[in-house]
């Protein structure tokens, strides 16, 4: 079965204070920091931790996977 890294995120982005806003299209999810204006895009089906590690730097996060 194929690591995928989508909990690892979720945890980070929460921590940092994120919530979840919304259901995108297939598989993906907004994600948004409230009072700041940012939000961010994540799979639920993510499996590369490259992009794992630049959601988490677009979010301004010091976490990475």
């Amino acid at each position: 079965m194929a690591t995928t890294y989508y909990n690892q995120v979720a945890e980070a982005l929460r921590k940092r204070g994120f919530l979840l806003v919304r259901r995108g299209k297939g598989s993906h999810e907004i994600w948004g920091l409230a009072g700041e204006g940012l939000k961010v895009t994540v799979l639920r089906n993510l499996k590369s931790r490259h992009t794992a590690n630049g959601i988490l730097k677009d979010a301004g996060c010091d976490a990475r996977v």
